[in-house]
């Protein structure tokens, strides 16, 4: 059922520059209008929402602020080729080759495209709420924390923070500023701890300060955070991480068996 616009509009407190480009980034983001498609023009779109042209303008702009859309005044604007990218996170599991990029960016990345990870910090550190909960600790116990930047083409793509209990990670490269060879799920296997399962819980989320300066997002847009735990054996908790993405640039794919 259709609402009337006056009853629409009621429910939504937003400018209604802001309501056209949200309209508009679903359209974008679900293929409705593929990268390279030209987006409907100011005419168009002044008629199927009844706006002034000031006011489709500056929804075309937030879009082009965003990284969705390209174009100048006066000309066509288009979706920006490469920008919403699916992410598989069953595979977060394989190692990687030594020297290779984590199995997600292989996959989420153009072949043209480069991916890299700048390591930010490795301390220990206390753990509080869902990550303690997750790695079966009591508020304020130590755990070793691995602090990652991800970036594609050199723009932050994704904010990883990896928890691991001191007894595992205390004196093995986990606990070392520096970069893990075939990923920490080979180096978990090599230490004895073989990560058997992993368990995915995701929220869309208002940015912090940290997230939206790290991801530089562009305004007040949702994140993407996914607490992943996995499990050895036994079931015991050998790292729980922490992944913060963009929520108009990423969407998570998940496959089901019937059984």
């Amino acid at each position: 059922m259709t609402l009337p616009q006056s009853a629409a509009a009621g429910l939504d407190p937003r400018p209604l520059h802001a309501r056209i480009a949200a309209d508009l980034r679903d359209e974008i983001m679900s293929g409705c209008l593929a990268p390279g498609a030209k987006l409907p023009s100011t005419t168009q779109l002044r008629t199927r929402f009844g706006a002034s042209n000031a006011t489709i303008q500056k929804a075309l702009q937030l879009l082009k602020h965003e990284g969705l859309a390209i174009g100048r005044a006066g000309s066509a604007v288009t979706v920006r080729e490469n920008r919403q990218r699916t992410v598989r996170p069953a595979i977060s599991l394989a190692p990687a080759a030594a020297g290779a990029a984590y199995p997600w960016l292989a996959e989420a990345t153009d072949p043209r495209a480069a991916a890299r990870s700048t390591l930010l910090a490795v301390e220990e550190v206390p753990v509080v709420g869902d990550v303690a909960d997750a790695l079966g600790r009591t508020e304020g116990s130590p755990a070793v924390c691995r602090r990652l930047l991800i970036r594609i083409d050199d723009e932050p793509a994704e904010l990883v923070t990896s928890y691991y209990p001191p007894e595992i990670a205390r004196g093995t490269a986990l606990a070392e500023p520096r970069r893990i060879r075939g990923g920490t799920p080979t180096l978990l296997t090599q230490l004895g701890f073989p990560p058997r399962r992993s368990v995915d819980r995701v929220s869309a989320r208002v940015a912090t300060q940290e997230q939206c300066r790290a991801l530089r997002l562009p305004g007040d847009l949702p994140v993407l955070r996914t607490l992943r735990t996995v499990y050895g054996d036994g079931e015991a908790p050998v790292e729980v991480t922490v992944m913060v993405k963009a929520g108009h640039l990423y969407e998570l794919q998940y496959e089901f068996g019937a059984d």
